[in-house]
């Protein structure tokens, strides 16, 4: 699996702990930036990631900032991105099972590295249900995007 890795400034230090635990792992992530800790603006990372992720060439993104919480909205403005924010193991796998998430957001300033670990791992190895009814709500969210998304 290819993992699409991108930060803010608030987010870096937590980005850069998972991005080491990733490729422990033997996952495959492409870093998308912040490189440091200087000053920056989120929508511009988390807009790399989501189109890496979108186009195919990353099969998931991880994207963290202070809280993950704009990080995840910016990513969610790009076509065929379902981003969700996560600060506990239920919402993780939930979010997989029932939403088929391709992208994880992590808030650094609320969760710690550890928890961190376990999130990321606990999203990545759990599977999307295939239900009817949980595909019949993303093909929803699909026919929203093309009717808003143009």
């Amino acid at each position: 699996m290819k993992v699409a890795l991108g930060s803010d400034h608030g987010g870096f230090e937590l980005k850069e702990s998972i991005k080491a635990h990733l490729l422990e792992k033997g996952v495959e992530v492409v870093d998308y930036g912040t490189y440091d800790k200087s000053s920056v603006d989120y929508p511009a990372f988390a807009l790399k990631a989501a189109i890496a992720v979108s186009r195919g060439e990353c099969e998931r993104g991880i994207l963290v900032c202070s809280t993950g919480i704009g990080i995840s909205i910016a990513a969610n403005k790009v076509k065929g991105i379902r981003a969700a924010l996560c600060h506990d193991l239920l919402s993780a796998r939930l979010t997989r099972e029932h939403n088929d998430t391709n992208v994880l957001t992590l808030g650094a300033f609320i969760v710690g590295k550890e928890l961190a670990f376990a999130i990321v791992d606990t999203w990545l190895e759990t599977p999307f249900s295939n239900e009817e009814r949980h595909q019949r709500r993303i093909d929803a969210i699909t026919e929203i995007e093309k009717e808003y998304l143009k």
